[in-house]
């Protein structure tokens, strides 16, 4: 069995990982093990963008009372706070790195999502995941302290004592088993302090957003070693994933609801003004249910949610992503509607961890969807959750600083 060690170990190549080791590596050596290759990961996928308060009409009580009654009131009031407060300063650090967010002349083109009460979504046209993560993945290639590990999926945490020996409190992560697919071996990976970004669970369900790495394996490993799992039972679904034999999870961002687009059924009639008051704006599970309603009582096969009028140039400009993905399957949005359904894609439960990203298991620290920080509640608000990656995978690498020895 081959042995690694580091200073630090980062499970997860997605955006709270790549941040974790661009951050971590002014401390020490990372190792980051990345289940398939860098650039299959949820964060590539993400359209919308990050949501953060940067506009002067805008203000951090607002987006606070977004995310609280998006997540019907469950979520942890001081973490919001925390959170939304913190965004500006993480957004700067994506400038810093060479994230070019979309602009409309000086200003950011900030866009208007489900339960915002305010245009606060920066984005890259309908690319910003990817943009995001190629910037990280640029700063991490040029980082000799940083070493990436493709095909390798964790397969278990490395502890002093066996899990169901003592508490995880009593307990330390010393890092992780993992598994070279080149080679067929299992390698070991120890670390000072090891760090689980490794995403969410979304293919646990036959339709999501979701590449097919989400199968959950972090959240697995730290049941195993007997800590926590918090809110599992609160799982998003996304009401607009383009509905098409050859579209494997493609998603149709909630932003282009927010540029306008309507739902409607096949015949033509819209649906969301009756069942709340902000129609297509409203949070993503009150349009994901509207709709699986109305395809219930109909009997039809999907929604179709309609941008054709705001022009060809406009969409192609807006959303250059979805116009040409949809053009190749011989979708023109241009002049029709898109055929959509919900389907699974973030889990807002996960790791329970403190403010810090810190899990109740010494030595190891959980950030991204993988972990439960209290943020969403039932239901996150749209593009909380690459803001959430960024504000706690900040603080767990200060929170890793602070706590060496």
């Amino acid at each position: 069995m081959k042995a690694n060690n580091s200073d630090f170990l980062v499970l997860g190549g997605g955006l709270a990982g790549l941040m974790l080791a661009e951050k971590l590596s002014r401390l020490g050596t990372v190792s980051v093990l990345v289940k398939r290759d860098l650039r299959t990961c949820s964060t590539g996928l993400a359209q919308g963008g990050i949501a953060a308060v940067t506009a002067a009409a805008d203000s951090f009580e607002r987006h606070a009372e977004d995310t609280m009654r998006a997540g019907a009131g469950l979520c942890d009031g001081d973490i919001v706070e925390m959170t939304v407060r913190e965004g500006p300063a993480r957004v700067k650090e994506l400038l810093e790195l060479g994230v070019k967010f979309s602009r409309a002349g000086k200003d950011f083109d900030l866009g208007l999502e489900g339960g915002h009460s305010a245009r606060r979504v920066l984005h890259c046209g309908d690319y910003t995941g990817r943009d995001i993560q190629e910037a990280l993945l640029a700063a991490c290639a040029h980082n000799k302290k940083v070493h990436i590990y493709e095909r390798h999926p964790a397969i278990d945490f490395i502890l002093e004592e066996r899990p169901h020996s003592c508490h995880p409190a009593a307990n330390r992560c010393l890092g992780a088993y993992a598994l070279d697919e080149r080679t067929g071996r299992v390698e070991t990976f120890t670390a000072g302090q090891t760090f689980l970004a490794s995403g969410g669970a979304g293919k646990v369900y036959r339709y999501t957003s979701n590449p097919d790495t989400a199968t959950g394996d972090g959240m697995a490993m730290a049941w195993r070693a007997g800590l926590d799992l918090a809110n599992m039972e609160f799982v998003q679904f996304h009401p607009t994933c383009l509905y098409h034999p050859q579209a494997k999870s493609f998603l149709v961002s909630e932003a282009v609801r927010g540029e306008g687009g309507v739902l409607t059924l096949a015949g033509g009639e819209r649906f969301m003004p009756k069942y709340h008051k902000d129609a297509e704006l409203a949070p993503r599970d009150i349009v994901a249910r509207a709709i699986d309603a109305e395809l219930k009582r109909t009997g039809q096969d999907c929604a179709w949610l309609d941008i054709s009028f705001k022009g060809r140039a406009f969409l192609k400009k807006r959303f250059p992503q979805i116009y040409s993905r949809c053009l190749e399957l011989g979708i023109d949005i241009a002049k029709s509607p898109i055929p959509v359904v919900p389907a699974t894609h973030f889990f807002c439960g996960g790791v329970r961890v403190d403010k810090d990203g810190r899990t109740a298991m010494p030595g190891l620290y959980a950030a991204g969807e993988t972990a439960y920080t209290g943020l969403h509640g039932a239901n996150r608000l749209a593009s909380n959750s690459l803001l959430e990656a960024c504000v706690f995978a900040h603080r767990a690498a200060e929170a890793a600083a602070a706590d060496r020895p």
